[in-house]
């Protein structure tokens, strides 16, 4: 059984199931973290009294114990109930606490596969711990500072040539895209020590590969354009890029040290085709490519849950 914790109508966990109905398989259920207040979501009792079970969004009180995979694709988002609550306070403790309680029961009591586990999910996302894994897996990754001091990044544009920015974790809201920081010295102090902020060495080159690694397969797409970053236009030529060998050795590297079984990892040609890491995101998108690479990913991603489940029980 493949349990999938996302928050109501994630376009990647419905196609996932879909691909898993067009299979046949019914096991296939999801968890919608954002609608656990309103109604008897979650139960749990620390002398076994009854079943710790999770309410599937079709209504079903599912034990945990039956489950062999879990797939922690969204699991922070705000109770769809508590938006409509005008007390902050009100609406902070529900979040909160029905927040923490999937969490805590889920470590209590789930004896499965996670995909992948939270603390590992939770590490990896931080963009500066993944850089340096990187390297120690041997990547080149770009030259980095993190920063509140202008006159540090001026001294680093000096040492590096050509600059970029990118916020070390963003906010959700309005997509934050990665920009040129032609000359800092232009740029008021207060905008640097308002917070710290990711610069890196810009990576000349106009190949840009998107790799979705599910357990030990590679889907990677190649996405030609000259922007800095490529995701406010799709429309520039995008076609499947064969992984080699030495880069897949490289990126599973990369997973194993930070305890992931899977990920999404952007990378960067440089003219002379030296692969250089960017980041990896644990629960990235990729079902955009599908129509665009004619390759069936949600049908590949629900492949390697299955057999991830097969593995998990001998």
């Amino acid at each position: 059984m493949i349990l999938t914790v996302s928050v109501r109508d994630d376009l990647h966990t419905l196609a996932v199931r879909e691909a898993a109905a067009r299979r046949g398989y019914a096991d296939f259920h999801i968890m919608e973290c954002d609608r656990i207040s309103g109604r008897r979501s979650l139960a749990w009792s620390s002398h076994g009294d009854s079943s710790a079970t999770v309410l599937t969004s079709d209504g079903v009180a599912l034990p945990l114990t039956d489950v062999s995979v879990l797939w922690w694709r969204r699991m922070r988002a705000n109770q769809q109930v508590s938006a409509q609550t005008p007390d902050d306070f009100q609406r902070r403790l529900v979040n909160n606490d029905c927040r923490g309680a999937l969490g805590g029961i889920l470590a209590a009591a789930y004896r499965g596969l996670w995909v992948s586990p939270p603390e590992a999910t939770d590490r990896a996302a931080d963009k500066l711990y993944q850089l340096s894994v990187a390297q120690e897996a041997g990547f080149r990754v770009p030259r980095t500072l993190v920063s509140q001091s202008r006159q540090d990044v001026i001294d680093f544009a000096r040492q590096v040539g050509r600059i970029i920015v990118k916020p070390v974790v963003g906010a959700s809201g309005p997509l934050m895209f990665t920009q040129y920081i032609d000359d800092p010295s232009a740029i008021p102090e207060e905008s640097f020590t308002a917070c710290p902020a990711v610069y890196q060495e810009y990576i000349p080159g106009r190949r840009h590969v998107r790799l979705n690694c599910f357990g030990d397969r590679f889907y990677a797409a190649l996405i030609e354009t000259d922007s800095l970053d490529w995701r406010p236009d799709l429309n520039v030529p995008i076609s499947r890029w064969s992984v080699p060998t030495d880069v897949a050795r490289r990126v599973v590297s990369v997973l194993q040290r930070l305890g992931l079984r899977m990920g999404i990892i952007d990378i960067k040609l440089t003219p002379h085709g030296e692969p250089v890491w960017l980041e990896v995101n644990p629960q990235g998108q990729f079902l955009f490519l599908e129509p665009l690479l004619g390759e069936p990913l949600a049908d590949h991603f629900f492949d390697f849950l299955l057999s991830s489940a097969k593995a998990s029980r001998r």
